[in-house]
């Protein structure tokens, strides 16, 4: 009957729309909400984190100290008539949900004390500055204290990290005048209300079935594979590089397998790093910010392959046969390997966020065999597509081939094939620039 039930959802699963994630803003964000209330005499801050999948995963520890409230209070900047204010912790709890893959999202929530008073403040929130999410900073008023004016609004316009929507806030810096009141007026309370449970990604949640069985771990690694090929066709993941490259290089069907290959060893390996550098460096290195670098190498790799089959191209059009043919021969054999190599390289080398929460909710679930097992079905699956749309681009050309269409747009063909895959290597490599300078 389980296992009944388990293939009824695994077919809901592919015939559903597209995944949703289990935190609403990413398996990599950590979200922050400081609002600031004039309580009477007194000025709080009420403090919120909202930690998705992977980042809560690295902070579980931290967060359960007693010194975390403390320490997030330290990078609370809160300064009244220019002079900086002691935060003192009045309350803290934390709560989790579950999440995608078996993992847990953490929300945290903190109310500090200011000491001492004024009719002028500012707030810097320095906490988690470098990773990516949600920054909030609401200012108001309550039991006899007057609200002048402020840079930040009243309302949270996500209900203190519980509602998400309409664009991204990145605000970290907050002014306000105000006038205390006389009476002392009670702290801000605790709610430990968190944002509404999430159906979890398709993939992620293979990871998590409770009742293993051969027939189950089978149908999972298939899914798993079906979830790669279908990712492989979202936008990314070097379709057209690969489709432009086989074009440009008369590359054959041996071709589009080799880079299939490369590409799945290149994105589990990918995969394997970034679980390493999440468990290991994430003190040094925080992962979602390896994207922009990959990003920019991959750019550089697919310029290097476009010019290289360019040149290759436009040399092809001036060679003479003959006396260099088996020269000529062994050269190409060697410059289709390169190619094979930097377009792989450059299609697998960015992992798949779904990927990396699979890895970790393994290493948390003590399922680390089924989750290697699983991120390789992804990455087959992914190189699946790959390799089908470079078989396509190949039999097509082919088929052009038996056409004798000697025209010079279809002899200029494979040269403007490199030179596309060139400029869309120099479009990555743009986009990626502002993010890693």
């Amino acid at each position: 009957m389980r296992r009944l039930a388990f293939l009824a959802v695994c077919l809901a699963a592919l015939s559903a729309p597209a995944a949703a994630i289990a935190h609403p803003l990413g398996n990599f964000t950590v979200n922050r909400f400081a609002g600031v209330e004039l309580a009477g005499d007194r000025v709080y801050v009420r403090y919120v984190l909202d930690l998705a999948e992977i980042p809560a995963y690295q902070e579980r520890g931290r967060v359960a100290k007693p010194g975390f409230a403390r320490s997030l209070a330290d990078k609370l900047e809160l300064r009244l008539d220019g002079r900086r204010s002691q935060l003192d912790v009045v309350a803290s709890r934390s709560t989790t949900r579950p999440g995608a893959g078996g993992l847990k999202t953490l929300r945290f929530e903190a109310v500090y004390r200011a000491r001492g008073s004024g009719s002028r403040l500012e707030l810097r929130d320095r906490n988690y500055a470098s990773r990516l999410g949600w920054r909030e900073i609401v200012v108001r008023a309550r039991d006899g204290a007057v609200l002048g004016s402020a840079s930040v609004p009243q309302e949270s316009v996500s209900r203190e990290l519980r509602a998400y929507t309409g664009v991204l806030p990145d605000v970290t810096h907050a002014t306000a005048r105000f006038t205390l009141g006389d009476g002392e007026a009670r702290p801000p309370t605790l709610t430990g209300e968190a944002a509404p449970e999430r159906e979890g990604g398709r993939f992620e949640s293979l990871i998590a079935e409770r009742h293993l069985s051969a027939g189950v771990i089978a149908l999972s690694l298939l899914l798993a594979a079906f979830w790669g090929a279908a990712h492989a066709l979202t936008p990314g993941h070097g379709k057209a590089i690969v489709a432009g490259y086989l074009v440009g290089s008369r590359g054959k069907p041996r071709h589009a397998v080799a880079l299939g290959l490369i590409v799945t060893v290149t994105h589990t390996i990918g995969v394997f790093a970034l679980g390493i550098v999440t468990l290991a460096l994430s003190a040094f290195i925080v992962p979602e910010q390896l994207y922009p670098w990959l990003t920019l190498v991959s750019g550089l790799l697919v310029i290097g392959v476009g010019a290289s089959v360019l040149r290759s191209r436009i040399k092809a059009r001036r060679r003479h046969h003959g006396h260099h043919h088996h020269h000529h021969h062994d050269h190409e054999h060697e410059h289709d390997l390169r190619g094979l190599l930097g377009v792989g390289v450059a299609a697998g080398l960015l992992p798949c966020p779904s990927a990396l929460v699979v890895l970790l909710s393994a290493i948390a679930l003590h399922r680390v065999g089924l989750g290697l097992a699983l991120i390789l079905a992804f990455s087959v699956g992914l190189a699946a597509t790959i390799t089908g749309i470079g078989l396509v681009a190949v039999l097509a050309r082919r088929a052009f081939g038996r056409l004798r269409l000697d025209g010079p747009l279809v002899r200029a063909l494979p040269a403007v094939s490199a030179a596309v895959i060139l400029a869309v290597g120099i479009g990555i490599t743009l986009n990626a620039l502002p993010e890693v300078l």
